[in-house]
């Protein structure tokens, strides 16, 4: 079955299920809920993109479900089902064989993920090495094979370099590349195109494109771009304040987006062509998290509240609801109907 059949066919079982995920972050000035009551799955092969603004808690779930939370942070509780097993179970080891073997995620700073003091070389034939049976001079060939599959110019020669001495664009794709080595079923992509020029976010955006298509990888594509989502994804979760509030299809989203915030950020895109007197703004910052508000976490910032004079928004905080067959929303405006 293809990836678009998943995305309509609900009996596919999730590739990725996560189930009322909280990641805290227990600091001096108080509890930081980075992630509070996520709920989120990815099918095999389909292309989830996770958007928001920056501190919403799109990068702390990522960091969630590869289990790298540092202290002062903690998964709390939660379910990270991936295929039959809950990553949470799993000891560091199980752990360690699976990153990079079934799940890879590439960082928002390439060059800072890969080793200074190492080649591009050596870092890729390490991961053959790690997690496979083959010899060095085999593990060496490959890389210089993926280096040429993700575009970067002379392979045999770039494979010597080190990670100073690539671009950010270079840097990613070697990322990417790494991902690619031993075909893992799920890659997430933490802002992969963020500082890079429109030219290269185009080729790395189609990098992954291909490695979903090509190997039938599922993929995470974190973001803060709408744009990004629309020519991307084929399924987006919106973040906002530690959690999914609203998450459809792609054409269902930009179709019709229900979430006030979506609507928001939809709208605060600049469209080609088109002349505005002034792009839409969302008024008000997103709430700290140490001190969320009582009820909806949006409603301070939100316009539909004060039209409709709602104050159940100040009250009470309302749940994820699906309004339609594959579209949830998290809005009193939608709990009834």
């Amino acid at each position: 079955m293809s990836w678009s059949d998943n995305l309509t066919n609900n009996r596919v079982k999730p590739l990725l299920d996560v189930r009322a995920l909280k990641t805290y972050f227990f600091t001096e000035d108080g509890v930081v809920k980075a992630v509070d009551g996520v709920d989120l799955c990815v099918r095999p092969g389909e292309i989830l993109g996770l958007v928001g603004e920056s501190g919403c808690g799109k990068s702390a779930t990522a960091l969630s479900i590869m289990r790298l939370i540092r202290k002062p942070g903690r998964i709390m509780q939660g379910e990270i089902i991936f295929g039959s097993q809950d990553l949470r179970s799993l000891s560091e080891a199980e752990m360690q064989d699976l990153r990079g073997n079934r799940i890879s995620m590439i960082f928002q700073q390439p060059q800072s993920s890969l080793n200074p003091v190492l080649t591009v070389g050596d870092q890729l034939a390490e991961v053959f090495e790690i997690h496979t049976e083959i010899e060095k001079k085999e593990a060496w060939e490959k890389s210089v094979e993926l280096l040429r599959m993700v575009g970067i110019p002379d392979p045999e020669q770039r494979i010597h370099a080190y990670p100073h001495e690539m671009s950010g664009g270079q840097a990613q794709r070697v990322m990417i590349a790494m991902a690619l080595a031993l075909e893992t079923d799920l890659l997430i992509a933490d802002e992969p195109t963020t500082a890079l020029d429109v030219t290269i976010q185009a080729q790395i955006l189609d990098l992954i494109r291909n490695l979903r298509s090509q190997m039938d990888t599922a993929v995470i594509l974190i973001t803060h771009d709408l744009g990004v989502v629309a020519e991307t994804a084929d399924r987006v979760a919106v973040m906002y304040a530690g959690q999914i509030i609203e998450q459809a299809t792609v054409t269902r989203l930009f179709e019709k987006p229900l979430h006030p915030y979506t609507l928001g950020l939809i709208q605060s895109i600049p469209v080609l062509g088109e002349t505005k007197e002034r792009l839409e703004v969302i008024e008000g910052t997103v709430p700290d998290l140490i001190d969320l508000p009582q009820g909806c976490r949006f409603a301070p910032r939100c316009r539909v509240r004060v039209e409709r004079n709602l104050s159940i928004c100040d009250e009470r905080e309302p749940d994820l609801k699906p309004v339609q067959p594959g579209h949830e929303v998290r809005c009193w405006l939608y709990q009834h109907s």
